[in-house]
């Protein structure tokens, strides 16, 4: 379970942007030893881990492992990235909270 009023790393929530609201729930799975691009997260969004081990890292340094059965408030406006470092997929729900028409992530440049 995951409540909050920030987001895993301490950092305080941002106000819901003016908009129509849209929500939309993934189901994301990141194979072993796989590693995500370098990414942030305009919107307010919070995950479960479904099955696996994830470790997510943000720029600053700061590290949270997840294990299956925990759920986290991920960092918004905030460049990280996450690693399956376990021997199996890892599955997770992530549900976003925006409004219509914004992006649920931005992909850093290479």
């Amino acid at each position: 379970m995951a409540r909050g009023t920030q987001s895993w790393n301490g950092a305080p929530l941002p106000p819901y942007p003016s908009g129509d609201p849209e929500i939309t729930i993934l189901r994301i799975t990141i194979p072993p030893g796989a590693r995500l691009d370098r990414h942030c997260h305009p919107v307010i969004n919070a995950g479960f881990l479904v099955r696996g081990e994830l470790t997510v890292e943000t720029d600053a340094g700061q590290r949270l492992s997840l294990h299956a059965g925990e759920g986290l408030i991920e960092v918004v406006n905030t460049w990280h990235f996450g690693i399956n470092e376990g021997n199996a997929p890892a599955e997770i729900i992530v549900f976003y909270a925006g409004t219509t028409g914004m992006p649920l992530t931005v992909k850093a440049e290479r």
